[in-house]
């Protein structure tokens, strides 16, 4: 990414969000915390990309500052307003200005509803236009998303995968919003697919001027799109950085397994690159472990790390836009299989 947001004015803040789901069949105490004091911000303009594992709770995150899910603590802020306990009729006029991309393009339409009535929905949701309106402004859409408007009427059944996807960028892009959520876009979809789709996001974000918040599991897409990245690790964050700072030298050791994993193009590199294969399962988040949270798994835990959860904060020098929550972080140019087990080893 070219464009240097980090002057422009804060459009999306989160201050310690937590949120708790109950466990069917257990006692009212059991809950899952699926997202636990989680703070953050992105800027008008910016890409955040937002990466880890299954389960991690990423997808939770994005749909509770999206409001698609009741916080169970914590505050919101979107342009300005605090969002967070809005009822339903005063956010509508937010969420024309807060939008999402859902990662299935084949479950997240209507089959049963025509493209141009499912791209015209958020015209009629909001009593933007209507008749010919409506079907002139949906065909623009479609037309400035790659898909030719001369198929209005058909079926999301005649479309492929990343057609269907342009449909629902389409759809989120119809009121022209100022944040739009990325859930894992291209994940459903081909390489060749996912390429195609990406650059239509950045041309979008330029020709717009849009805000994303983009989430996937995969980093070498993350590290294309993304101004800033956010490491999230059961329910926390674990580090935040400057793309090119955290892929040029990760700080926590589990920045480091993922980026290990990433594919390198040239066999010779990859070759030469060793693989960190972390060991252990994820902890269960209904009974998340003391402490920091990948200590179980960490090669370099020590003591403290399974009594007091680190701070997310600069570390070795960083600049306060790069935090990491770690007590023992990796050295610029350390890599994780060198670095020595502490004297706690695996938990």
């Amino acid at each position: 990414m070219t464009t240097d947001p980090r002057s422009a004015p804060v459009l999306l803040e989160a201050r310690n969000l937590v949120k708790e789901f109950p466990i069917r069949g257990a006692s009212r105490d059991q809950r899952v915390q699926a997202v636990s004091d989680v703070s953050f911000e992105i800027r008008r303009g910016e890409t955040v990309g937002l990466v880890g594992e299954t389960g991690c709770g990423k997808s939770t995150l994005a749909r509770c500052v999206t409001r698609l899910h009741e916080v169970t603590s914590g505050t919101v802020i979107f342009d300005g307003e605090d969002i967070s306990t809005l009822g339903r009729r005063r956010l509508r006029p937010i969420r024309r200005n807060l939008q999402m991309i859902f990662q299935d393009p084949f479950s997240s339409l209507n089959p049963r509803r025509t493209v141009g009535s499912i791209i015209g929905e958020p015209f009629a949701v909001h009593r933007v236009a209507s008749g010919q309106q409506r079907k002139r402004l949906v065909q623009e859409l479609m037309e400035v998303v790659g898909l030719n408007p001369e198929h209005y009427n058909r079926f999301p059944a005649a479309f492929s995968g990343g057609q269907r996807q342009r449909i629902g960028v389409a759809r989120a892009l119809a009121l022209r919003p100022k944040l739009i959520v990325c859930d894992e876009p291209v994940s459903a979809l081909d390489v060749s697919i996912q390429a195609q789709i990406i650059n239509l996001l950045m041309d979008l974000q330029a020709d717009f001027d849009l805000t994303y918040l983009f989430i996937a599991h995969d980093l070498a897409v993350v590290e294309q799109v993304s101004h800033r990245v956010m490491v999230m690790y059961l329910g926390q964050i674990a580090e935040v950085a400057p793309s090119d700072q955290l892929y040029a030298r990760p700080r926590h050791p589990y920045t480091a397994a993922l980026l290990s994993a990433v594919p390198i193009p040239d066999p010779d590199v990859s070759d030469r690159r060793r693989q960190v294969v972390l060991t252990g399962d994820i902890p269960s988040p209904a009974n998340p472990p003391l402490g920091c949270r990948f200590h179980t798994r960490c090669p370099r835990s020590e003591p403290r790390c399974r009594q007091v959860a680190p701070p997310l904060e600069s570390v070795l020098g960083d600049g306060p836009q790069h935090r990491t929550a770690c007590y023992v972080p990796l050295a610029n140019g350390e890599q994780l299989t060198e670095a020595r087990a502490g004297t706690g080893g695996h938990a």
